[in-house]
């Protein structure tokens, strides 16, 4: 049995997100926070469904991500971590 379906997926938007999707993500969250993921889409007025949208933030839009290469401290902790732990 499980969960039912998160949407239709009748009439809602795939592939790539453009930055107006991506602005009314970002406003909307900003205001009201998260909350519901399944909920939100429909509420912030995006034709996406719910998953597309946490992952969106959680991968791309949160301000806390960090990019680009790692510093010299973190590439030390990862090579001491690992002569310490190996490949678990």
């Amino acid at each position: 049995m499980g969960r039912s379906p998160c949407c239709d997926k009748v009439g809602l938007k795939k592939g790539p997100w453009t930055p107006e999707e991506d602005q009314k993500l970002l406003a909307y969250i900003e205001e009201h926070g998260h909350g519901s993921w399944r909920a939100l889409p429909a509420k912030a007025g995006l034709e996406r469904c719910g998953k597309s949208c946490r992952l969106r933030w959680t991968n791309y839009l949160r301000p806390d991500i960090k990019r680009g290469k790692f510093s010299l401290q973190e590439e030390q902790t990862i090579i001491q971590l690992h002569a310490l732990l190996g490949n678990r």
